[in-house]
């Protein structure tokens, strides 16, 4: 099954196996994935004006929105390096573990946003909590927002 928690459970999971790589040494990054983070990153400003996830005071279509707009941008950033994006809930990460696996973790949230914005333009509003749990995944300290922090590279 492909729930929410799935996909939550799975990033986490990919994302933590890229960044325990990184930091042993076994995948260095070269310049074009250096280039694709910041890229990401310039790309993905959460324009919360310093606030802290969750975006409560914001309007569901802008936190959905927010969250949405890293699948587009990390399906770029996947085309750009012809790294593949591979489904993550339910899948272990494959070792050893670098750019694609990182991306992909960080790509099943950026979906889940898409798959909610197409709820909510039905009428259906997603579970808070999730919302919640999915904006704390990308934005704020120990985030994807700080993925830069976690290479030593």
């Amino acid at each position: 099954m492909d729930t929410f928690t799935d996909r939550f459970e799975g990033a986490w999971e990919w994302w933590e196996a890229a960044i325990e790589e990184a930091q042993e040494e076994r995948w260095i990054r070269d310049t074009v994935e250096r280039q694709v983070i910041k890229d990401i990153r310039a790309a993905t400003n959460p324009l919360s004006g310093g606030r802290m996830a969750p975006f409560t005071e914001d309007s569901w279509h802008v936190r959905i929105g927010r969250i949405a707009n890293w699948a587009g941008v990390l399906r770029l950033a996947a085309r750009s390096g012809g790294w593949v994006l591979q489904p993550v809930a339910g899948h272990r990460p494959p070792r050893p573990a670098g750019m694609a696996e990182l991306l992909s973790g960080i790509y099943a949230i950026g979906e889940q946003g898409e798959i909610w914005m197409r709820q909510l333009l039905k009428g259906e509003l997603p579970p808070e909590h999730e919302i919640a749990k999915a904006e704390g995944f990308l934005t704020g300290p120990g985030s994807v927002e700080d993925l830069e922090l976690f290479f030593y590279d």
